[in-house]
C-alpha cells in the first residue's frame, strides 16, 4: 500500500506543479498592472476622494500609440479599459521657480458691475441690466464694431446717443455669442449717454514660472487661471506678456488670513514671453531662453501621474529677489482626476525656514514647481485658508497638455 501511495505522489506532484504554474502565469498577467498593496483601481468613475491610498495602476503614459486592453479578473468581471502605450520619449524642461510679472489684456471688455443712472426724470435702472447683460459677461462688439478697451465702449455709446445698441456678448467662455439690445439713458450729472455698467479690459500681477521647454519654446506658469478679482470670472485672453519681477516683501500667512509675495516689475520693456492661453491649469504661451533662471539652469525630466508617490518632495520658489530656492514639502494625498484641474494633490510645507518666512503657501507662490526624485511632477496652486501650511498642487501633465508640450 505504501508503495502505491509513493507511485501516486510521484505521478500527481508534477501535474499539480504544472497546473499551479499555469494558473499563476495567468494571474500575473492581470495582477501586474495593479498595486498589490491596495484594493483600489484607478477608474474614470471616481466621483469623490476616498481616505485610502489612490492607486495609479498604469505604468506607461499615452504619448505615441493609443491602444487599450480590457482587464478581467479570473475571466469573470470586466473592470476597466486602460490605455497602454510606450513612453520611450523623455520630456526634459527647464524648471522655473522665479517670479514673473504678468500683464494681460482681455478679449473684449469684462463687465464687473452694473449701476443705476441719474436720469433726467430721476434714477433709472441700469439699461444694460434691463437688456439682459450680466456681471461676468465679455462684450466683444457693439453695433458690429470690435471692442478692445473700455474707451471703445464709451466711444460707441456716444456715437449712438439716442439709438438702440446691439451688444455682442460672450458668457462664461461659452463659444456661442449672445446679441443683447440696450438703449442708452442720458445721465443728468454730465449730459452724456450711458448704459449703466462698469468694465475692465486688463489686469496685472506677480506669479511664479513653472517651466520652459527649449524645444517647443513654450512656457507654463501659475497652475491656475487668472480670474477677475471682483467677479471670479476666468479672463479671456486677447494678448499678454510676462516680464521680469523681483520679490521685495512678504506678508506672512496665518490661519484665516492668506499671506502674499509682493513684487515689482523690472525691465518692463524686455518681454520674456507672449501669453496665448489662460486656462483652468494656468497661463501658457511662447517664451525665450531668458526664462531659464541662472541658478537652476539645467533641464530636468518631467514625472507623470503614475510616477508620483505620497511622501517627501520639494518646491522651487522665490522668497527674496529673483533667485529661486528649494524647500521641503510633503505630498499628503494624490487625488484621482480623469480630466484636468488645478487641485490634483494635497501638499504640506514642512521646511522650517520657509514656514518661518512665509507661514506656508502664500499668494504669488502659485506655479512653483513641485519636484520629486529629480523630476518636475506638478506645481503649487492653492492654499487652505485655515491651514496656511497646507494647500493643493496640480499634476504637471495637465499643464504640459495646455502648453502644447504634451499631446492630448
Amino acid at each position: 500500500m505504501k508503495k502505491k501511495l509513493n507511485i501516486i505522489c510521484w505521478i500527481t506532484t508534477p501535474l499539480v506543479i504544472i497546473a499551479l504554474s499555469a494558473y499563476f502565469k495567468v494571474e500575473n498577467k492581470f495582477i501586474g498592472i495593479f498595486d498589490r498593496t491596495t484594493k483600489s483601481i484607478y477608474s474614470s468613475n471616481f466621483t469623490k476622494v476616498k481616505d485610502d491610498k489612490v492607486n495609479i495602476p498604469n505604468k506607461s503614459y499615452l504619448i505615441k500609440e493609443n491602444k487599450s486592453v480590457k482587464v478581467n479578473l479570473k475571466g469573470l468581471l470586466a473592470v476597466q479599459s486602460i490605455p497602454l502605450a510606450k513612453n520611450d520619449t523623455k520630456i526634459m524642461v527647464y524648471p522655473g521657480g522665479q517670479p514673473v510679472g504678468v500683464k494681460l489684456n482681455t478679449k473684449g471688455v469684462l463687465v464687473v458691475a452694473l449701476s443705476d443712472i441719474e436720469g433726467l426724470n430721476g434714477k433709472t435702472p441700469s439699461p444694460a441690466a434691463s437688456g439682459g447683460v450680466q456681471i461676468g459677461d465679455s462684450i466683444l462688439k457693439i453695433n458690429d464694431v470690435e471692442i478692445n478697451h473700455a474707451e471703445d465702449v464709451t466711444r460707441s455709446i456716444s456715437k449712438k446717443k439716442n439709438s438702440e445698441l446691439i451688444l455682442k456678448v460672450q458668457r462664461k467662455n461659452n463659444p456661442n455669442f449672445i446679441d443683447i439690445k440696450v438703449k442708452p439713458t442720458i445721465d443728468s450729472s454730465d449730459g452724456k449717454p450711458k448704459i449703466g455698467l462698469w468694465v475692465r479690459d486688463s489686469t496685472a500681477g506677480v506669479g511664479t514660472l513653472t517651466l520652459y521647454d527649449d524645444k517647443t519654446k513654450k512656457f507654463a506658469a501659475l497652475g491656475h487661471p487668472i480670474t477677475d478679482a471682483d467677479t471670479g470670472t476666468t479672463l479671456n485672453v486677447n494678448n499678454g506678456v510676462i516680464i521680469s519681477s523681483n520679490i521685495v516683501s512678504i506678508k506672512k500667512g496665518t490661519r484665516g488670513c492668506p499671506g502674499e509675495l509682493r513684487g515689482l516689475f523690472i525691465d518692463e520693456n524686455k518681454i520674456k514671453g507672449q501669453i496665448i492661453k489662460n486656462t483652468e491649469c494656468g497661463i501658457f504661451g511662447d517664451g525665450t531662453k531668458s526664462l531659464i533662471n541662472t541658478r537652476f539652469n539645467k533641464p530636468i525630466e518631467i514625472g507623470l501621474r503614475n510616477e508620483i508617490k505620497e511622501g517627501k518632495a520639494q518646491i522651487l520658489t522665490t522668497v527674496n529677489g529673483s533667485e529661486p530656492e528649494l524647500f521641503q514639502i510633503e505630498i499628503q494625498k494624490l487625488l484621482p482626476q480623469t480630466s484636468s484641474g488645478s487641485k490634483s494633490m494635497v501638499i504640506k510645507i514642512t521646511d522650517p525656514r520657509l514656514l518661518k518666512i512665509t507661514g506656508g503657501i502664500v499668494q504669488g507662490m502659485s506655479g512653483s514647481p513641485i519636484i520629486q526624485n529629480n523630476k518636475i511632477i506638478g506645481a503649487v496652486t492653492h492654499v487652505l485658508i485655515n491651514k496656511p501650511d497646507v494647500g493643493y498642487g496640480i499634476y504637471i501633465e495637465w499643464m504640459l497638455k495646455d502648453a502644447g508640450i504634451l499631446s492630448k
